[in-house]
Order: C-alpha cells, then sequence, then structure tokens
C-alpha cells in the first residue's frame, strides 16, 4: 500500500470572487506603501490569512493500491506455423516471455492463441451444413476480444509471436483496438523459398467429350524462377505432365471423359529447398454433362412393345432419337410404283458407315435381316462397339431363327448364344444373385415381395422368352427354368446389352400388375452409355457436410479397408461394410478443410474429395515476412524482432520512453492504482486564522496609532 500527501484547496467563495478580494487587498496595501504609512506589513499578513481562510486550504493523504499492468501476448497456431521449426520457436518465446514476467508483480500476462483453422461442425437437426468460410489465419480478431476486458489505462503492449503471414491487419494504426506497443516476435528462417500452385479459375461443368478450362499459376515466394514441371492426374488414372514457367497464368484443356463428376489433381514439382508441400496441389471438380445423348433405334417388325421404347426415349429431352421402322425390305415387289411410295428409304450408307461414331446407343428392336444391312455394315457395328459404342440388342422371336442377328459378325460381341428354341408361357422375370449386387437390377422396385413371398418379385408376368446359353458377361435377370433373360457385357471399350424377351411392353401397361419397366430400361440404356453412378466396379468419395462417405461397388462381396490421408497428411485406415446390394461403404466426421485422397489396397484405385476451398489464405504465401506488421509496429512505437537472432529482453519503460530497441521489447509501466482510503486536515483552522486576522488588524492600528 503506497501514501500520497498532497495540499488541496476547498474555498468558501468562488475563485473569481478571492481573486477580485486579493486583487482590492493588493491595491490597498500598495496605496499604504506609496503613503509611507505605518503598520503596511501589519495589514497585509491580515489580508492574507483572510484570503487564506476563504481559499480554505488541507492536507489530504491518500491510501492508494497499485493495480498490475496488463500484456498481451498472442501466439499464432495457424497451419503454417507447423512448417520447420516454427512451432519449437513459438512455445520457446512463450516459454521467455512467462518466465521474464513471473517475478514482475506490477504486471500480469495474458496470452491469446488463435489462428487454428475453425473446424467443420455438424448443423442443427433440419439446417444445411455447410463448410467454413475460409478466412486465413486471424490474429487482430483475437486480439480485440480480449481488449475488451483491458481498462486501457493499464494496457502495457501486445506481442504477436507468428511468421507473420495475418490476414485480418488493419491497414493503419488507427484501426488497431488499443492504444500502446504493437510488437511481432517472428518464427522462421529468413529468405526461405517456397512455390506454390494458385488455380486462377477452374470450370465447374463440361460437356463430356469436349474441353473444359483450367486457368492457373505457378508463384515462387523468395527469389527463384523459371520453369516447373505441372502433373495433371484424372480420377486418379490418365496422367498428363506440362513443363510450365513459373509466374504466369496459364490456360489448360481439360478433357471431360465422363458424365459426373471428373476430378483432376493438379500438382507442380517442388522447388529446391522450398519450405512445405502442402500449397503444391490442388483438386479441381468437374462436373461432366452431355450435351444431347444420341440414340438409334431400329425395329424389324411392328409390334405392341415399339411404342413402348419410343415413348421411353422421346421422354428424356437429353436424347437425340433417330427411329427407324422396316416395312418394306428392298426385295419386296408387289408392282407398286415408285413414285406413289411414300416410305422413306433407309439410309443404311449415312447411318452405318458415316456417322455411325455420333451414336452414344444404337437399339436393334425385333431387328432380323431382311437385306436392309449388309454384311460390311455389321462389322462396322463392331467396331463401333469395340471402340466405345454401345448396343442393346432385343431381337425377340427372330433371334432363335438363322435370320437373327446372332448369325451375323454381332456373334463375336453377344454374350448370350440361342439354342433355337422359344420358350412359352407366363412366368416372372427373377433378379439373380449376382443381379442383386449389379446397379441396373439392384433395388429395382418389386424385384421383392412381402411376408411368405419375400423371395419373390410382385411385378407381371411375360409369356414369351427366347432361350440361351451364356457365354461371357453377367445374367442379372433370369426367367423360366432359370433360362437368361438379361444379360450384360463389356466388349474392348464399348458395352452391349441382350434382353430375350420382346413383351417388356406388358409392365407399361400395367397388365398383371405392370413393373417398373421404365426404370429397368432406363438403367440399362444408362449403364450402356457409361453413366458414373451404374457402374458396377468403382470406387467413389463424396464430402456432404461434415460427412465424407466412401462406396465401392463390386459384383462379389468386398468389405476391404481403404486407406485415407487428410489435408494436414495424416494417414488412417476406412472400414467398408458391405450393404448386400453390391456396395460396400464407409463414412467418418471431418473437421479439416482441404483434399482427401482415398487409397484401395495395393493402391488399385484412387480418389480424390475435395472440401473448401481451392486456394486456403493460409497457403497462398508461406515464407516468414514482416510486411504486415512492420508498419503497424512503427506506428505503435513497438518493435519487430526474430526468434532466430536469439530471444529479447522484456523491458518496463515508463510513459514516454522508448518502447522498443535492439534485442529488447518494451511493456509500457503505466503506475494505475485503486486509492482505498482518504485522510484531510485542514491545513488552517477557522479560530485560528480568525484570531491571527484579528491580531494583525488591531497590531496594525496600534503601530498606525503611535
Amino acid at each position: 500500500m503506497d501514501t500520497s500527501t498532497e495540499i488541496i484547496f476547498a474555498p468558501l467563495l468562488s475563485w473569481a470572487l478571492i481573486a477580485s478580494l486579493a486583487g482590492a487587498g493588493a491595491m490597498a496595501v500598495l496605496y499604504a506603501a506609496w503613503r509611507r504609512a505605518r503598520g503596511t506589513g501589519l495589514r497585509a499578513l491580515a489580508i492574507a490569512t483572510l484570503l487564506a481562510l476563504l481559499a480554505n486550504p488541507s492536507i489530504k493523504q491518500e491510501r492508494r493500491e497499485p493495480l498490475p499492468d496488463i500484456a498481451v501476448v498472442v501466439v499464432d497456431e495457424s497451419p503454417s506455423q507447423g512448417i520447420g521449426s516454427r512451432r519449437m520457436q513459438t512455445e520457446a518465446a512463450l516459454d521467455h516471455i512467462r518466465a521474464r514476467l513471473a517475478k514482475d508483480k506490477t504486471i500480469e500476462l495474458r496470452v491469446v492463441r488463435a489462428g487454428k483453422p475453425k473446424p467443420i461442425t455438424q448443423a442443427a437437426a433440419g439446417a444445411e451444413t455447410k463448410m467454413p468460410r475460409d478466412r486465413g489465419t486471424r490474429l487482430f480478431e483475437a486480439l480485440a476480444r480480449v481488449m475488451g476486458d483491458i481498462p486501457p489505462q493499464r494496457f502495457a503492449g501486445a506481442v504477436l509471436i507468428t511468421d507473420g503471414q495475418i490476414h485480418d491487419a488493419p491497414k493503419e494504426a488507427s484501426g488497431l483496438p488499443f492504444q500502446g506497443p504493437l510488437h511481432g516476435l517472428l518464427t522462421g528462417t529468413r529468405n526461405l523459398r517456397d512455390r506454390r500452385l494458385v488455380v486462377e479459375q477452374a470450370a465447374g461443368f463440361g460437356i463430356v467429350g469436349e474441353q473444359a478450362m483450367l486457368t492457373i499459376r505457378i508463384v515462387d515466394s523468395g527469389g527463384g524462377g523459371g520453369r516447373a514441371r505441372v502433373t495433371i492426374t484424372r480420377d486418379g488414372g490418365d496422367r498428363r505432365e506440362l513443363d510450365l514457367g513459373t509466374g504466369f497464368s496459364h490456360t489448360l484443356e481439360l478433357s471431360v471423359a465422363h458424365a459426373g463428376p471428373n476430378v483432376y489433381e493438379v500438382a507442380v514439382a517442388p522447388a529446391a529447398g522450398e519450405l512445405t508441400l502442402a500449397n503444391n496441389r490442388a483438386a479441381v471438380v468437374v462436373n461432366g454433362v452431355r450435351d444431347r445423348l444420341r440414340v438409334l433405334l431400329v425395329s424389324g417388325l411392328p409390334h405392341a412393345g415399339e411404342r413402348v421404347w419410343r415413348n421411353l426415349l422421346k421422354a428424356d429431352p437429353s436424347v437425340d432419337l433417330v427411329h427407324f421402322t422396316i416395312l418394306r425390305p428392298p426385295d419386296k415387289q408387289d408392282g407398286t410404283p415408285v413414285n406413289e411410295l411414300s416410305l422413306i428409304a433407309f439410309p443404311t450408307r449415312e447411318l452405318f458407315e458415316e456417322k455411325l461414331e455420333d451414336f452414344d446407343l444404337i437399339i436393334f428392336d425385333r431387328y432380323h435381316r431382311r437385306g436392309v444391312l449388309p454384311v460390311t455394315y455389321l462389322r462396322n457395328i463392331v467396331k463401333y462397339v469395340r471402340d466405345g459404342g454401345a448396343i442393346l440388342e432385343a431381337g425377340g422371336p427372330a433371334l432363335a431363327t438363322p435370320l437373327g442377328l446372332f448369325r451375323t459378325p454381332l456373334r463375336d460381341i453377344l454374350p448370350l448364344a440361342p439354342t433355337g428354341n422359344v420358350l412359352a408361357g407366363g412366368f416372372r422375370a427373377e433378379i439373380t444373385d449376382i443381379g442383386r449386387r449389379h446397379p441396373v437390377t439392384a433395388n429395382l422396385p418389386g424385384a421383392r415381395g412381402k411376408g411368405p413371398n419375400a423371395s419373390k418379385p410382385t411385378w407381371g408376368r411375360w409369356f414369351r422368352l427366347v432361350e440361351a446359353e451364356a457365354r461371357r458377361g453377367v445374367v442379372v435377370m433370369k426367367g423360366m427354368g432359370g433360362k437368361p433373360v438379361l444379360a450384360l457385357d463389356r466388349v474392348g471399350k464399348g458395352r452391349i446389352a441382350q434382353l430375350l424377351t420382346d413383351q417388356i411392353w406388358l409392365w407399361a401397361r400395367g397388365f398383371d400388375g405392370g413393373g417398373p419397366q421404365a426404370e429397368l430400361l432406363r438403367r440399362t440404356a444408362h449403364w450402356l452409355m457409361k453413366e458414373p453412378d451404374l457402374e458396377e466396379d468403382d470406387l467413389r468419395a463424396v464430402i456432404q457436410g461434415t460427412r465424407l462417405t466412401v462406396t465401392r461397388r463390386s459384383l462379389a462381396k468386398d468389405e476391404s479397408p481403404v486407406t485415407l490421408r487428410t489435408p494436414g497428411g495424416q494417414t488412417r485406415t476406412l472400414k467398408l461394410t458391405d450393404r448386400g446390394d453390391g456396395r460396400a461403404t464407409g463414412a467418418l466426421s471431418i473437421t479439416e478443410p482441404g483434399l482427401y485422397r482415398i487409397t484401395e489396397a495395393g493402391g488399385k484405385r484412387t480418389v480424390y474429395a475435395a472440401a473448401g476451398t481451392l486456394n486456403p489464405l493460409e497457403f497462398s504465401d508461406v515464407t516468414t515476412s514482416d510486411k504486415v506488421l512492420a508498419p503497424l509496429a512503427k506506428a505503435t512505437k513497438g518493435g519487430i524482432l526474430w526468434a532466430v537472432d536469439g530471444l529479447p529482453d522484456i523491458r518496463r519503460p515508463g510513459p514516454g520512453r522508448a518502447l522498443a530497441g535492439r534485442g529488447w521489447l518494451g511493456l509500457r509501466a503505466n503506475g494505475d492504482y485503486v486509492v482505498r482510503g482518504v485522510d484531510e486536515t485542514p491545513l488552517l483552522p477557522v479560530l485560528l486564522a480568525l484570531a491571527l486576522a484579528l491580531a494583525t488588524m488591531i497590531g496594525a492600528w496600534r503601530r498606525e496609532g503611535t
């Protein structure tokens, strides 16, 4: 406890009136002195005594309790602080400051840890979970929050232990939330290099088979330059390497190979001695969209199911349908004059030689050889499939005859070989064991009943089936006697499907309860055209909010785990659980934005899932720099020191003194206090003052009378 003594005044009159009286008294004394009157000194003493009495002086003694000053240390815990030995330097600097101030009772130290990325948190029920907005390292926000509880007169100063990469610093010192010194203690090493990949512009969508644009820039911080090797990988497979100059923007073309997400990993080769590889790669997702699906439907004999095919394909606005029904073969001679024929000649050469590659799918509906398609064109179709095309063959009874497509060059690619028999009788098609795992028929509505008939389908019956034996591919639906109904196969780069009944139209008409005719044909057509969601052998990873879900599709049960690498570089194993429908899934909650890499055992497949922004602010520049803090420190009379030069001395200069110097940082000593008690003693008691004034006046009167 300290004591402070001072003289205070509590005037009985206003100071203006006292000053007027003092002036009048002074004039009277001066006049008496000019006249050389006796007793002038006693009169002056009497007037002074009366004026002092009116001023009412007293001695004031305060019992003061000193209050400690408050210093704030902000510790940067951003990801860039994990580079090299920065984290160790940070903790060593913090321990040093704590130790230097531990014995000083006149200062209180408050430590704030900030800059750590905001974790992804689950939203409330019914709300949409979103990734946190990328805001970089926010140290001044944390400093402003703690300053709200500190009285300005007790603030000693702030020390920021950081690498200098701060993204919320005010442009001028007037924007700081305090009046006092701001010091920076920088971690890391001077003059180090770092190379980073910046995605300036990336297409979110692209047309399948065309090119999407990607603009990137390679930035070398801390000097250097020249050229760098860039690698672009699509879906963990197709790889392309480029040699690009650093410091310039480059626009690249990305091939959109399929519908759905096309994930490209772009990586730049590291520079010599660079700080981190965390900002050397980025993931770009381009959603492939088919422009228009061109389907060629070739119908042979007209039948009730022809309209079903046409309605199904015309209902999809993304499908361009070219439909021909062969009503009059070339060899038919009925005497009708040519000028009276209204039929359109089948453009076989144009369709099956010149523009065959333009079609995404060819459907043969009850087609049989009638001299329309020469063998050469059928060979073109076989080549078309092997090169990536797709065929759906629904030949009906004609397939069992010598005029069926199996007796043509298509025999080499058809998965089912007809025996020549056509089975008649009512039957309900069933999903095979492998069909329950194939995405075309898995979970098909009506495939399972309820109660005792849970294993039997609930859809309507068909009455005709071409008997055939499976040669290759997979049979996903079977009919009477376990004979194949629908088979799927991959041929070269293309695909083929065979449907051995021509009565699927009965489902569309609702006969015997109907069935999922549209869904089955839609799935079959989209599988043939390589829709990603219908791939039977695939690995996918999707991030929705805070949840990363990995799905493996396979025709055989496979619960082998996958390896997950997080954006921070940690590796963990994720177990997948088979669901019985061809999918094995695993999920986990994620808390870190960035690029997640999922790899199957043995490196068979690798997929990526991106959470958050492409170019995190935190890794836009990871070299240690004072360019952000130096202007603010100078404006507040603070200092910038480097931890590699040695830990600084901590001093307590008073107001008006220098607050930083070579090798030391100053925390201002404010000397604030709180008053615990006050004693006041009158300096001039009233009776004593009156007696003194009266005595001097009497003395002056007597002196004047002698």
